[in-house]
């Protein structure tokens, strides 16, 4: 045969009866199969079983003199293009994280230089032990190709995961690794696998399928389904219905509006609504010349923007009630998102609330504030310049070009690390492993503002801890050259919201002068009362 040469260790479990069923498939894959039956396999399906569908002879013990006198389990694990276990006990994937080797299938496990994929099967709390999901990390880390278990119940009568995928699924995943195609047996059996989880959408009547071999055959012949055929519309009659009582019969009424009121525009008459500012527009009016962006007239705009600072206190003076007047301050904010792919990111629970109400805080007192923000929904302050941005990279870069400042206030939770590659693709969710999720540090921004050229004259750094608040606090302002440190503990307690996505704070004032405790307050009473303690650092 010149198909892929597939060596099955059939493990002791109760669904070591599917390896019957995956020897089949492989085998109309246009694959050979050479079954290795372990001691505890034996309990369960039998040698003969296995060496009827496989066209091959199946292997049992280790101490075989016709077979080892040539050292026939280091030709088994050197012949195959592929080693597969199914069942992969936890007994047996322990051994195989372990190096023990035992027995045959151990033995040629070990001693392999091809893939190897294990199958996993046992009950719920045995796949959810800590011992067994470290087995499974460590087989992983060793290039083995370890499948995730189906959910659902077992023969034990629990319910969970730690079932064997279906046969069809295994062998998709075989033909997916040698990069073959699966044939007729994989994607037909699929079909019809599925076609099994929503039996509603069969139709009425149907002339006999034709009966399917092997042992999911048999499942499905004497197995009922217990979901109930779905009903078309063409099977469904309705008689003649009776007439409406006379009491409930509508009359015909005439329709004659009344086109002289004030709701009703007379023929000719009809105006358009008033202009709008196309420079605030997203959108374009379909017409029938083509889409078009709709008209404004000039005269609206000029009496809009007339005087948009009308009613404001005037920005030529600097009255009492404005002490940051003439500051320039810089606010970072939110969070931000490193992306995996197109869809997936790596964040922090970080909603910006407390850095906008800085931002509002510092404006209010009359600074020249920008506010650069990662990704949220909040309004713009009035009276601030916002920049939006996205990764943690965009932020510095903005950071950069915004400076020199008076102050920054570095608020925004930036995400530690991003991933190394970014995938132009969304990844698939498979059967196996999770991807490998490489990550590369981002940029201290505080770090790089502290240290850089255009160092403002107050900088100021936020910590979010969880552990050692104060401690962890005066180390951060140490190594990141920051002046102040605004330390929160964003611990949650009792289920309810912490500082992250709340509306109240509890921060503590780290300086090179010691630690200001303040009281439980609201966030935007925070910044304000941040904001006049900035003032009067800067006067």
């Amino acid at each position: 045969m010149t198909g892929p040469r597939i060596l099955l260790v059939v493990g002791g479990g109760i669904a070591a009866y599917k390896s019957c069923e995956l020897v089949r498939l492989i085998r109309k894959g246009g694959g050979d199969v050479t079954c290795v039956l372990t001691d505890g396999g034996s309990h369960f399906v039998t040698p003969m079983a296995l060496a009827a569908l496989s066209e091959n002879k199946v292997y049992t013990s280790l101490w075989d003199l016709k077979d080892e006198a040539e050292m026939g389990h280091i030709q088994l694990s050197r012949q195959a293009d592929l080693v597969v276990v199914c069942p992969a006990t936890a007994d047996l994937m322990a051994k195989m994280a372990a190096g023990i080797a035992d027995d045959l299938a151990t033995t040629l496990i070990l001693a392999t230089d091809k893939p190897v994929m294990a199958v996993p099967a046992m009950n719920v709390r045995m796949w959810m032990h800590e011992a067994t999901q470290r087995n499974v990390t460590w087989l992983r880390q060793a290039g083995v190709h370890v499948l995730q278990p189906d959910e659902g119940p077992m023969a034990c009568g629990e319910f969970g995961a730690g079932r064997l995928p279906e046969p069809e699924m295994i062998w998709l995943e075989i033909a997916d690794l040698l990069n073959l195609d699966p044939g007729e047996a994989g994607p037909r059996e699929v079909a019809d696998w599925l076609e099994a989880l929503e039996p509603e959408d069969e139709p009425a009547e149907e002339p006999a399928a034709p009966q399917r071999g092997g042992l999911s055959g048999l499942l499905a012949s004497i197995i009922p389904r217990s979901t109930a055929r779905r009903v078309r519309d063409d099977e469904v009659g309705y008689g003649d219905m009776p007439a409406l009582p006379q009491e409930f019969a509508q009359e015909d009424i005439a329709f004659a509006p009344d086109n002289s009121g004030p709701l009703l525009a007379q023929k000719g008459g009809a105006a358009s609504a008033p202009p709008t500012d196309a420079g605030a527009l997203n959108h374009t009016v379909v017409t029938g010349s083509g889409d078009a962006v709709p008209e404004w007239t000039p005269e609206w705009t000029d009496e809009l923007l007339a005087d948009p600072l009308d009613g404001q206190p005037g920005f030529e003076t600097d009255p009492e009630h404005r002490p940051l007047f003439g500051k320039h301050v810089v606010v970072t904010a939110g969070p931000t998102h490193e992306p995996i792919d197109p869809v997936r990111y790596i964040a922090n629970r970080s909603s910006g609330r407390q850095g906008f109400a800085i931002a509002a805080a510092v404006a209010a007192l009359g600074a020249r504030v920008t506010l650069v923000s990662g990704p949220v929904t909040l309004r713009t302050p009035p009276g601030v310049e916002r920049i939006d941005v996205e990764s943690a990279r965009e932020m510095a870069e903005a950071v950069k070009h915004v400076l020199p400042a008076d102050v920054a206030i570095m608020v925004a939770a930036v995400a530690d690390w991003r991933s190394r590659d970014f995938a132009p693709s969304k990844m698939k969710k498979r059967s196996s492993a999770p991807p490998a999720l490489l990550l590369t540090e981002n940029p201290d921004i505080l770090a790089t503002v502290a240290a850089g050229t255009q160092r403002p004259r107050l900088l100021i750094g936020f910590a979010a801890e969880t552990d050692d608040l104060i401690e962890n606090a005066r180390k951060k302002r140490k190594s990141k050259g920051a002046d102040w440190i605004v330390a929160n503990d964003v611990s949650t307690t009792d289920g309810q919201d912490g500082v992250m996505g709340g509306g109240e704070n509890t921060v503590h004032i780290v300086t090179s002068k010691g630690v200001e405790s303040w009281a439980p307050m609201s966030k935007e009473a925070v910044a304000m009362k941040l904001a006049e303690r900035i003032a009067d650092a800067l006067n």
